[in-house]
Order: structure tokens, then C-alpha cells, then sequence
């Protein structure tokens, strides 16, 4: 590997972690590589954000036994949560954040642990050289909750996979899909009180995403699909691999999220992808990533605005047919992941003496 750009790309826990920002991460490395880098993945531990102080001195320690001068490009998720540790390394390896979106505004967050959070994550930023952040709503984030200054931001939008067409259900009913880990922020409570409202329309909604991340609330999902009497129509299916989730794309008519904020959003992307509609909340950057031709979006939080957009799309002669075109259109304009990577090389190479 003489003669390489290297690079250390360092996250929290295991990189096969089935959630958007280890995609990110996983898929940028391969992107990365295929430009020459030579990246070596630096496993940190699992902990963070909300790190043990065990687990601060193992990250410490890490990052301590790097060669000076060494690019280091760290996962948000702990970057935002060692502002102590980068400020240490700042003046001794190139550190660059990777921010998916800021740590405060995770969804069921006492205020005293998002203060905190934000108080940490706007520390750490204030010692790397660069921040790449994967959409322009997230780079606004920075600058408006950090003051991040935006000549240090670089976006760098996730990649998606072409696809085939989704081939759909073949009717007569709609086939909803729903891929999010369940967690507070997916708002998938949120979508099952939704449809609640919409027991006289013909649908299914299939969830994927793991349960075992936030136990509570996997709990709390599935006693509300039993108390509104759902058990026959919404199936949570937990986490499924990478080819189970495709086959579910292809039987889908729509895809639906309830999330109340997001970097970006890539299951939407993937959809997007296989051309199909979506009915979502505008959370974070949706807006950006789903095109007003493509989907219905509604404000994150309002379920009977959820619940009307989901029967415009049941209901409203060809509407489907419609979004279904806008969606189709939508592939063709998706980045690549080779797109991803060229953004943030530019970021990695930026700036450095």
C-alpha cells in the first residue's frame, strides 16, 4: 500500500451494525478505497453517546496509539461525545467529523442529557479541521446549534444502489413497507395510530428493523398495534438482511416513515430507488431527499396529517399512479456512492499542509 492516501475511519461498536450511519460508514470506506485509499477500520466501543468512563480511556488510548500527522476521519456518534479527546489529538493527528445529524437531537432524550449532548458535540467540532455532514439541512444544523463555521462543512450526500423497478403487490389491497430500527425518533407508534384511522381502506404494513435497540419502545410498538386491533395487518418482521430488505422494496406499493428527524433519510433514498411513492414526515432533511412529485410529506409529530396523506394515497383516483412516475423520475437523479466518496476525499484533502 506504499504511496496511498490512508486513512483511519473510526466508529463505535461493530461497522455490520444495521442502521443508516453504519451503512454510511461502511459502504464510504469501499467507495474509498476504490479511489486508492488505503482505510483501516478503528473499532471504538460500543457505548457511545453515552460512553462509560472505561470505554472514554479505551477510545482515548486508540486514538493516542496513531502515528502523528494520521488522517482520522470519526463517526459523529462519537465524535460528539469525546470533546476532551479531541481536543487532546487535534494538534497531533488531521481529525475530520462525520456528522449524520447532531447527537442533541435524538427523539426521547431527557433535557438534561440533550443539553449535555450539545454542549459536548459543539466542544468536540470546535477541534476538527472538518466536519462532512451527509445533507445541507444538517450542515445548517451545525452552524445554527455549534456555530460551526461553513467554509469548515463539507456535504456529502449518501450514496444509493440502482435497482430494479419494484414490481409492486400485484393489488388488490396497498403494501406498505417501513424500514427503521425501532427507536423513539423512527416514530413508528406515531404511523400504527395513523393507519388506526384507516381500517375501512384495503392495506398491510410490513416493518423491518431491528426491535433489540431500544427494547421499551419495541414494547410500546407492539402493544399499540394489539390495542388498535392490527395484529392481522401490521407484521413486524425485526431485522432482516440486505437482500430480504430488497424483496420487500420489490413486493411494496409505498414506502412510509413516521421519523421525526433525519439526516437524510436512506431508506427513502432506497426506495426512491426501486420507484416507489412515499408518504413520510418531513423531518430534517425528507424535504431534501423526497421530491414533492415522489411522495406526500407531512409535519413530523401530527399523526392526522399522517393519517389524511395515507388516505389521499388509498383513496384519491390516480394519485398513486402519479407519485409512482415522480418516483421512477427520482432514481435517475440519486448520487452514487462513488459520488459520496469523491465529496468527502475533497473534505480529507482540504486544507491539509
Amino acid at each position: 500500500m506504499t504511496g496511498r492516501r490512508r486513512l483511519v475511519l473510526a466508529f463505535p461498536g461493530a461497522l455490520t451494525t444495521r442502521t443508516g450511519g453504519y451503512v454510511y460508514d461502511r459502504r464510504l470506506a469501499v467507495a474509498l478505497e476504490a479511489r486508492g485509499w488505503a482505510v483501516r477500520r478503528l473499532s471504538l466501543p460500543a457505548g457511545f453517546p453515552f460512553p462509560s468512563g472505561q470505554e472514554l480511556a479505551a477510545s482515548a488510548a486508540a486514538l493516542a496509539a496513531l502515528p502523528d500527522g494520521a488522517s482520522v476521519l470519526v463517526d459523529g456518534l462519537a465524535f460528539g461525545a469525546m470533546p476532551e479527546i479531541a481536543a487532546r489529538e487535534s494538534g497531533r493527528l488531521d481529525l475530520v467529523a462525520l456528522v449524520h445529524h447532531p447527537l442533541c437531537l435524538e427523539t426521547g432524550l431527557a433535557p438534561a442529557q440533550a443539553a449535555a449532548l450539545a454542549a459536548s458535540e459543539r466542544r468536540a467540532l470546535a477541534h476538527a479541521r472538518s466536519v462532512v455532514v451527509t445533507s445541507p439541512r444538517t450542515a445548517t444544523a451545525l452552524e445554527e446549534l455549534f456555530a460551526v463555521p461553513p467554509r469548515r462543512i463539507r456535504v456529502a450526500l449518501p450514496g444509493t444502489d440502482p435497482a430494479p423497478a419494484a414490481r409492486g403487490s400485484g393489488g388488490p389491497g396497498c403494501r406498505m413497507v417501513c424500514v427503521a430500527t425501532v427507536t423513539p425518533r423512527k416514530g413508528h407508534v406515531l404511523l400504527v395510530e395513523a393507519l388506526a384511522g384507516l381500517a375501512d381502506l384495503d392495506w398491510e404494513l410490513l416493518c423491518a428493523g431491528s426491535m433489540r435497540r431500544d427494547p421499551a419502545t419495541a414494547q410500546t410498538l407492539a402493544a399499540a398495534v394489539a390495542t388498535h386491533g392490527l395484529e392481522g395487518r401490521v407484521h413486524l418482521l425485526g431485522e432482516i438482511d440486505e437482500a430480504a430488505v430488497g424483496a420487500l422494496y420489490d413486493r411494496a406499493d409505498l414506502c412510509v416513515s413516521a421519523s421525526l428527524h433525519e439526516g437524510y433519510g436512506m431508506a427513502l433514498a432506497e426506495a426512491l430507488a426501486r420507484g416507489l411513492p412515499i408518504v413520510a414526515a418531513a423531518g430534517g432533511a425528507v424535504a431534501d431527499t423526497v421530491p414533492a412529485e415522489a411522495g406526500l410529506l407531512v409535519p413530523p409529530g401530527d399523526v392526522p396529517a399522517l393519517r389524511a396523506a395515507l388516505r389521499r394515497f388509498l383513496d384519491e383516483p390516480g394519485l398513486a399512479a402519479r407519485l409512482r412516475i415522480g418516483a421512477l423520475a427520482a432514481r435517475t437523479r440519486l448520487p452514487r456512492w462513488s459520488d459520496t466518496a469523491a465529496a468527502v476525499e475533497a473534505a480529507l484533502l482540504d486544507g491539509r499542509a
